[in-house]
């Protein structure tokens, strides 16, 4: 794991340094980094307007405009990516989000795009998220 240069200078963002290879997954580090600081703009910018955004056992959230409404900064501190994972019209990614009090939580985030190319817009999103 490699400490990554950074559009968010606020966290620090730890991930391999393999997870940038293929456009999927540098976008996928990337809108994992803006869930982590509340970056509304990468969100909007990247996903389908009909996303559907599955916290399994919270909640469901659809439309890019209401999930964009729920992001709410945690105080990251900290973002460790350990895995992102992109086949065809899929990826996954999962790892470990610290707060500045020290609490942590491991989450994978399932994603589904709009079709297979550069361009695909995320339009499913199934969290699995525990608090540690």
């Amino acid at each position: 794991m490699a400490n990554t240069d950074s559009l968010y200078a606020d966290i620090k963002i730890v991930c391999a340094e393999d997870c940038g290879n293929s456009p999927k997954k540098a976008l996928l580090k990337e809108v994992t980094a803006a869930f982590a600081v509340s970056d509304t703009d990468i969100v909007s910018e990247n996903f389908a307007g009909n996303v559907v955004w599955e916290v399994v056992g919270d909640k469901s959230i659809d439309g890019k405009t209401d999930v964009i409404g729920s992001m709410k900064n945690n105080d990251v501190a900290e973002l460790h990516i350990t895995n992102i994972i992109t086949h065809g019209k899929t990826g996954a990614v999962n790892g470990t989000i610290i707060n500045e009090e020290g609490k942590s939580v491991a989450f994978c985030d399932v994603y589904t795009f709009t079709g297979a190319g550069k361009k695909a817009k995320i339009n499913e999103i199934m969290s699995y998220v525990i608090y540690l």
